[in-house]
């Protein structure tokens, strides 16, 4: 089996689970940046300071043949001149082959029994011996009932207190998840309790009396101001701006994508460091744009006369990803026409020539995403409507969903009680 999600959902510790449940012992091998194929074979006895390879040395370890034995960051694994673990791996991997698995430093057969957090970065050969689980991101609600349920007591036994001296209460917890952390997982979340546990321990040995109660407006004192603020509606309030959804390592995240003209010949300048998909993706916005000039209030002699440029915010990450398409196209139009985005619409989608909104991967995480930055529309293509099954009620309680089958679809704006434009 292969866990695949982001950081801090639950890989190791599920991996845990199924070996306290079956009774078995756990052993974890990191294999994030193994770049020597003989990491995983072992080294030849002939060589000065061989040794067994990370399979059989943990084997030996653990004093059992049987282990649950969990391979951790396959998707890490790098190529060197010493050979590719990762092709050293297919054996390990394949059932039909590993009871013949054999060690250089044994020099013997022997009969044996992973997480990653991008199923893309790990070569087709060994995820086609894997059975994937894919582990998505948690909304806020579930986010809650994990602190409640298990964080806090953690952290209570990590510093050395009881709920009897400290409590904090359900508001404080939803504050750091939605003021303080940004993740898919909950390790940062665990963090920021723990230091709200360690503030309260430290008053208690001054002398304040227990219990301490911990609630929303400590918080700020503790932490500090809030780090993530809900701005997507100042973003979007003025014309040439979309906000669009994007699947990173890390889960989920939104993007802003800025369309504007400057004098010049009709050019595409493109800034952001884009890859070579969302550049293709933006010259393909820009040819349906053009295409459709006769429902535009501009002349085709003003975009001789003008650059258009696309810029994503946030330029000193990298991002590149086919899913763009609707948003940047979205933007573009929205510029052209003088339009503004409606502020609570995120959308999500690659388009076609003939523009079609073409599907992408990654829905549930995208939607999370859309939820935990307070959007209440999102526009996914039509054809992942089957991916709708695999959002938490939760989330779908809370947004509204928008398909679309081409991009004339996504300049629709859906129906709006509050006035706003688009």
């Amino acid at each position: 089996m292969c866990f695949v999600g982001p950081p801090g959902v639950g890989k190791t510790s599920l991996g845990k689970s199924i070996a306290r449940a079956l009774g078995l012992k756990f052993l974890r091998a990191s294999l994030g940046g193994m770049h020597d194929e003989a990491e995983i074979r072992g080294h030849r006895r002939t060589y000065v300071g061989s040794l067994p390879g990370t399979i059989i040395q943990n084997v030996r370890k653990a004093g059992t043949r049987n282990p649950l034995f969990m391979l951790d960051e396959m998707d890490k694994l790098g190529a060197g001149f010493h050979g590719d673990p990762s092709a050293a791996l297919l054996e390990v991997l394949d059932p039909e082959q590993n009871s013949t698995f054999t060690d250089n430093y044994l020099g013997v057969p022997f009969d044996l029994i992973g997480t990653a957090n991008v199923l893309d970065n790990i070569p087709g050969p060994l995820r086609d011996r894997m059975e994937v689980i894919e582990l998505s991101g948690y909304t806020s609600e579930e986010k809650l009932e994990i602190a409640k349920r298990y964080l806090v007591d953690r952290q209570l036994r990590a510093n050395g207190m009881s709920r009897e001296q400290v409590r904090i209460d359900d508001a404080a917890i939803a504050e750091v998840i939605d003021g303080y952390t940004r993740e898919a997982g909950v390790r940062n979340l665990e963090r920021e309790i723990g230091a709200l546990l360690r503030h309260a321990a430290v008053q208690i040995t001054e002398g304040v009396q227990p219990p301490l109660i911990i609630d929303r407006e400590v918080v700020a004192v503790i932490l500090g101001g809030r780090r993530f603020e809900r701005d997507a509606q100042m973003r979007t309030s003025v014309s040439g701006v979309a906000t669009g959804l994007a699947w990173t390592a890390v889960g989920g995240d939104i993007l802003f994508v800025e369309a504007g003209a400057v004098p010049g010949s009709g050019k595409l300048i493109l800034t952001g460091q884009l890859g070579d998909v969302m550049k293709e993706s933006a010259q393909a916005a820009v040819s349906l744009a053009k295409g459709r000039l006769e429902s535009l209030p501009i002349e085709r002699e003003w975009l001789n006369q003008n650059d258009l440029h696309v810029h994503v915010p946030a330029g000193a990450i990298p991002k590149d990803g086919p899913s763009a398409g609707v948003t940047m196209f979205v933007a573009l139009m929205s510029l052209l026409s003088g339009r503004k985005v409606r502020s609570d619409l995120a959308m999500t989608g690659e388009i076609s020539l003939r523009g079609l909104v073409l599907p992408v991967g990654g829905i549930k995480e995208k939607t999370l995403a859309a939820v935990r930055a307070g959007f209440q529309t999102v526009a996914l293509p039509a054809r992942n409507r089957k991916d709708l099954e695999d959002i938490p009620e939760s989330a779908r309680r809370r947004l509204r969903f928008v398909w679309l089958e081409s991009v004339e679809a996504a300049l629709e704006s859906p129906s709006d009680d509050s006035g706003a434009d688009g």
